[in-house]
Order: structure tokens, then sequence, then C-alpha cells
């Protein structure tokens, strides 16, 4: 008898289809009940002799703890989307337990009132279920062995949604003190949001951006608040999702506004769905969520070896007297062909450094280690060296954009000779360099020299660009870093960007607090999106110019040229 009753208390305290289930609200207190909700997963739902009569009261469901020696003192509340109509994304709720908990992260499931109530806005009962499941998990915090200031959430779509609402509303009570629960605060310490739908007012009523999140008239829902309590967020969107990616856009916006660390990951020809659980990952490593973050490495003494190379040829790029613009106190314009030890693709990726327009080094940390990465991954590699200091009486890229035009024209001319596609020819440059690859792929229409010779005649156009920290980009930071963060709608992309109809989709990088601003490749971005070109963007939170030159393992500033080699599969 002993027996059979503790494996009724086991059943009781761990159903069939989770942990353990701990209500929300006492009963007869929860606020806002109405007879047509429910708190069920779907996957629930769904199963043999479900009856809705037993799925009224919103719950927690607590996973088991992680183990002792991987315990990083942290929980994370994990919420499904579903449109506020139900809690659909349990197979989500599985992949987030698992990852997390095999980190050291205890993990707590939100299951709140679905589906939309009626006569309250669509979020109403579950921004309240979800106030309240944050004061209870930080009552808790004690017991369960994690700090109350440690406490972040995960969510999809309209958990998402949710997951906005606790993290930029906590100042906001949801609903009436009830019991001693409510004398805790609900503000979170961090979010990660997955497709956040409903964020702009095209669409903030339940629907789809029917606008796409753009015009005059279309803003940041006013539902969001964004208080002192705001926290640090990392946004992740498909670039073709119709619950509008401009909606993560412009909630990054607010956040660097605010000063608050985020991170965006914008994921081009993806639809609506959860992208980049292991750039969220690095996201709270880089924060220190998952523990002390790491001593940094430089990412020179990473990438060493030229044993993946089989040759360096240093080419001429102008004919001998015929450099447009030539200027005495200018450094000589060359390329260098770097060739793969063992060619796995015909394309080819040209790389140049910044350096303010006032000099450029084709040896150093940001080109030698992406050419050296990207030759063991069997591409050929062109790199080049501008012509800087700035020109005299020209604007300061004239000089550079000049070589870089003729360097993508000498590469294209070259490439069936060398058994490459010359169709296939992206660029990629750092900062100043970055500036340089915006003008490569937005005015390769636009003439920077007079034609002197037959290669002339052939295109400069790019298939793909990369643009690590572009800097100069927006009229808030023409000649030096932004003077508003770019974060102004009065800062606009520079004009000598023209976007004409061979502009090319990109991969930007950036570091988040970038003087020379994030906002730069953010509003690229969404230019290019309004064009109908898809691109990839990712910011890293808390890290500067440069973030690259040294960076802890585990952080999205060590894995970035990751990112690339990911970017150039579609191109290979």
């Amino acid at each position: 008898m002993r027996k059979f009753a503790l494996i009724f208390a086991l059943f009781l305290t761990v159903p069939l289809w989770g942990w353990e289930r701990e209500p929300l609200w006492p009963k007869g207190k929860m606020p806002d009940t109405q007879p047509g909700q429910t708190a069920v997963m779907t996957d629930e739902a769904k199963a043999p002799g479900y009856n809705p009569d037993n799925y009224r009261m919103p719950y927690l469901e607590w996973y088991e703890a992680p183990s002792p020696a991987l315990d990083k003192d942290v929980c994370m509340i994990l919420i499904s989307g579903g449109g506020y109509n139900n809690t659909c994304d349990y197979k989500l709720i599985k992949l987030w337990r698992e990852t997390f908990t095999a980190l050291g992260v205890q993990c707590v499931s939100l299951v709140y009132r679905t589906p939309r109530p009626e006569g309250l806005p669509i979020f109403q009962t579950a921004w309240e279920d979800g106030q309240r499941a944050v004061r209870m998990v930080r009552s808790e915090a004690e017991k369960r062995g994690f700090d109350p200031e440690k406490i972040g959430v995960i969510g999809m779509s309209a958990g998402s949604h949710l997951g906005l609402l606790l993290a930029a509303n906590s100042e906001t009570p949801a609903y009436q003190w009830v019991d001693k629960v409510d004398n805790y605060d609900c503000h979170i310490n961090w979010a990660i949001l997955n497709a956040p739908a409903y964020v702009t007012t095209d669409g903030e009523k339940g629907t789809k951006a029917t606008r796409e999140g753009y015009g005059a008239d279309v803003a940041l829902s006013s539902v969001f608040k964004f208080d002192s309590h705001t926290c640090p967020m990392s946004l992740h969107h498909g670039g073709m999702d119709p619950y509008s990616p401009n909606g993560s856009t412009q909630v990054y916006r607010v956040l660097r506004r605010l000063g608050i660390p985020a991170e965006l990951h914008l994921y081009p020809n993806k639809k609506h769905g959860a992208y980049g659980l292991d750039r969220a990952i690095e996201f709270m490593t880089q924060m220190g969520y998952l523990g002390p973050v790491q001593p940094e490495e430089k990412l020179m003494d990473r990438f060493t070896s030229d044993a993946d190379r089989a040759e360096c040829i240093r080419e001429e790029i102008w004919p001998e007297g015929k450099m447009p613009s030539a200027q005495e106190h200018q450094c000589h314009p060359y390329i260098e062909w770097h060739i793969p030890a063992v060619r796995k693709t015909d394309a080819i990726q040209i790389i140049y450094s910044g350096g303010g327009y006032q000099g450029n080094k084709p040896e150093d940390f940001e080109v030698t280690p992406a050419r050296r990465y990207l030759n063991a991954k069997g591409v050929t590699v062109v790199t080049m060296k501008y012509r800087t200091p700035r020109p005299q009486g020209l604007a300061k890229h004239t000089t550079a954009w000049q070589d870089l035009q003729r360097a993508i024209r000498v590469v294209r001319s070259e490439a069936a000779a060398r058994g490459l596609n010359p169709d296939k020819i992206g660029i990629m440059g750092s900062s100043a360099g970055g500036h340089l690859t915006l003008m490569g792929v937005t005015s390769s229409r636009h003439q920077s020299y007079q034609p002197i010779d037959k290669i002339d005649k052939l295109s400069c156009k790019v298939q793909w660009g990369i643009g690590i920290y572009p800097a100069y980009a927006l009229t808030d930071g023409i000649d030096r870093h932004n003077t508003t963060g770019g974060n102004d709608d009065s800062a606009r992309l520079v004009p000598e960007f023209s976007f004409d109809l061979d502009t090319a989709p990109m991969l930007l990088i950036h570091g988040d607090a970038d003087k020379w601003a994030a906002m730069n490749s953010v509003k690229v971005w969404e230019k290019m999106r309004a064009m109908g070109i898809q691109c990839e963007l990712h910011t890293l939170a808390l890290r500067p110019h440069c973030f690259q030159r040294q960076a802890s393992p585990g952080t999205g500033s060590y894995t970035w040229m990751d990112r690339i080699g990911e970017y150039l599969e579609s191109y290979f």
C-alpha cells in the first residue's frame, strides 16, 4: 500500500505531460476569468480523453533542476506562441528545455490562458498570467536554487509579444493585488524574443502586419512602455515574416536610445519561425548570464597558419600612368590572389580593411584571419590595398572607390582563366572598408572614373557584400562616429549610396556599443528590405568597434566568421 500511495503522489506532481505543475492563481482569485478560456498546450489538448474543464487554470510547469556540476544559478521562463489563440509550440518548449537545462539553467514553462479574451486586448489575460508567473518564479528562487535577479524569458511569436510586455512593462500592473506573491517584483532580467508578433501598429490588433511594418503612419505599438526596469534583449526575426521584422528593428532602436544592451539577429528569406538559438546562447554568455565571461583571445593568435593557401599572387590593378585621381601622398594600390590548397567553390571573395580612409592594412586582423578562414574552406580570396590617406580636394572615399571598382573588374576579367566564376564575386570590408563595401554594393552603376581600357567595359556589379561594422553610413556620422548613435530618425543613410538596380544582398555584423553605430547596419538592412532585397544582420551586445580583434570564447564576437561561412554557403 505504501508503494501504491507513493506512485499515486508522484502521478499528481509529475503529470503524464510534464514535471511539476503549479497553478498561478488562488481558487476564485483569477482576474478576468472567462468561461471559454483554457490553459493547455496543443499536444495535450489533442490527446485522447482531453476535457477542457480540467484546464481552466494557467500554470507553471517546473522541469528538472540542472546538474549541480553545471548549475548557473539562473532560471529561464519558456513561453509558447499561438496567436493568443492557443499555446502550440510544444516542440520548441522541449528544445529550449533540453538546451538550457544542459547548460545549467533551471527551466520553467508558462502555460497561459487562451483563446483571446472577449472585450479586452488580445493579450490581457496572458499578460496577467505572465506577470503573476514572474512573481511566483521570483518568490521560489531560494527554494529552487537560483538567483532571483537572474530570471530570463524566451518566447515565440505571440509568446514573444508577451515576453516583450514582461520585459518593457513591469512597472505597469496588469491586474490588482491578489496575495503576498504579488509583493514580489514582476520585472525580468533579460528576454530572448523570436519573431515577436503584433509589434507594429499595422498589426497590433492581432493580425499580420497589413503593411509589412512600413509607412509614415506605421509605428511601434504604444502598448510597450519601456520603463525603468526594461531589460536587455536578444531579438530574432526572419526577413520574410508577415509579422514584420520591422517590429524587431523598432524595438532595437528604442533599446539603443535608452542605452540598454541588445542584440538584433535578422535572417534572410526566412518566414515566421524561431531561428538562431545558438546566437541567443552567445548573447547570454556575453552578458554574463551563464557565468563569468572567459578571458578574451586575440583573433590574430587564433589564425596563424597559411597551410590552406597554395599560392599568393600580387597584381597591379592600374596600367602605368593611367591611375585616375593620382595623388603623390597616397599609397600604391594592388590586389593579391590567395589560392586555396584545395578549391571547393568557384566563388571569389574580395577582402580589404578599414582605417578611416587614412590607412589600410591587408595583412592585419581585419583581413588576414578571414582570408585564412575562407582559404581553409576552399574559397579563393583576393585581398586589396586601396589608396590612402584621404585624397585632397575629393570626398574621402573617392580614390578607394575607384580602386575597388577597378579591382572587381580585374578579378572578373581573370576569373574564367583561373577556373572561377566571374558572376560569383563578393566584397567584404570593415569600418571605413565597410563604408567602401556599401559603395560597391549599392552604386556599381555609378561610374567612379572614366574608362581607360577594355577591362573597364566589364561590370563592377557584385553578387553579395559583407559589411563588418561599416562606418560613415548615416548623416550623423559622415566623417566621425555617430553623434546620436544613429538612433534618431533624422540620421539617414548618406547620399553617396545610390541603391541602384544592381544593389546586391548583404551580411552585416556590428557591435551594439560601437561609436560608429550599429544603426548604420540596421538602417541599411531596413532600406534593403524596403527594396525587396533580403539581407542578414547580427548586432553584438556590449561590443565596440573592432569587436573581433579580441573576444571571449562562446560569444558572437568569437564565432563571427562562422556567420560569414554560413552566409556564403548559398553562393557556393
